[in-house]
């Protein structure tokens, strides 16, 4: 069952402006507070159909609500679903029961359709701030926790191949706290959030804003409740509904941030890279075809 849905921004505009509403509209409101999990999937047509009413009204509606258009209002409701789907939901809405082939398909293309939204959305500007902090920051510390601790490892250990002084910190376990404690305010703080959102790194998310340290966010949804506390936020958002999740988008703006911030470092890298790459030969790290 879903919680109070006043709270959440996707539900509450429906809510504020249900008095101002015509009949109808009223009717399209009425349906989606009661039945987001329905109306998140529908076509403008389906949503008229099932409220009897125009697909023009179904236009109206949401541009009064402030939405550029259908597909943005759908973008939100998604959202706002998303951070409210148990397990169980989501394995009833995954396909599992699909032939394999399809299955497959589905993930290639759902996964295709999340990089084309991002590509489409994408806030450049919050992108280059994030290399710039990147490479001036004495110190950075990237945390995750559950799923999202995957990408921030990919993160961390990515970066340490670029800079030095980068921590990578799980969120669920409490040393975090020490070393944020310990850290200096001029430190920079990344954490990676995917939804259900763990409360840990939450907790984490308001600590660093109160020790006075620079906290940037990568998550999947606007509606992450990390963006709150964040000096810079960038939403990888996703299409469908994943069944755990969606690795594809994060893993890209991983791969763009180091890559543009490897190639600002010039001189500095190649010191840095041979440094690393004497120390993997002298202690036997990586397989080497041509050493006895």
């Amino acid at each position: 069952m879903m919680r109070d849905q006043s709270s959440h921004p996707t539900m509450q505009g429906i809510v504020e402006q249900h008095h101002s509403l015509t009949p109808k509209a009223r009717i399209l409101g009425n349906y989606i507070l009661n039945n987001p999990r329905k109306a998140v999937f529908m076509t403008t047509k389906e949503l008229a159909q099932a409220c009897e009413v125009s697909e023009a009204t179904v236009v109206r509606f949401v541009s009064q609500l402030g939405y550029k258009g259908y597909g943005a209002f759908q973008q939100a409701l998604r959202d706002f679903v998303d951070t409210e789907l148990t397990m169980l939901d989501r394995t009833d809405l995954s396909g599992m029961h699909q032939p394999g082939a399809d299955r497959l398909s589905r993930v290639v293309f759902e996964e295709m359709e999340n990089l084309k939204l991002f590509l489409e959305t994408v806030d450049m500007d919050a992108l280059q701030k994030m290399v710039d902090f990147l490479e001036t920051s004495n110190s950075i510390y990237v945390i995750g926790s559950r799923l999202s601790f995957t990408f921030a490892y990919y993160l961390g250990w990515s970066l340490t191949k670029i800079r030095s002084n980068v921590h990578i910190l799980k969120g669920s376990d409490s040393t975090a706290i020490d070393w944020l404690t310990n850290a200096s305010p001029e430190s920079l703080v990344t954490i990676i959030a995917t939804t259900r959102y763990p409360n840990e790194l939450i907790r984490l998310g308001k600590m660093v804003r109160r020790l006075g340290q620079t906290l940037l966010v990568i998550a999947d949804s606007a509606l992450c409740p990390l963006t709150q506390f964040a000096h810079l936020s960038l939403i990888a958002s996703s299409k469908n509904i994943p069944f755990i999740g969606n690795p594809t988008t994060i893993s890209c703006i991983v791969n763009y941030l180091v890559l543009e911030l490897a190639s600002r470092n010039g001189g500095r890298l190649k010191a840095h890279q041979e440094k690393l790459e004497q120390a993997y030969y002298e202690n036997d790290i990586l397989f080497n075809l041509y050493k006895e």
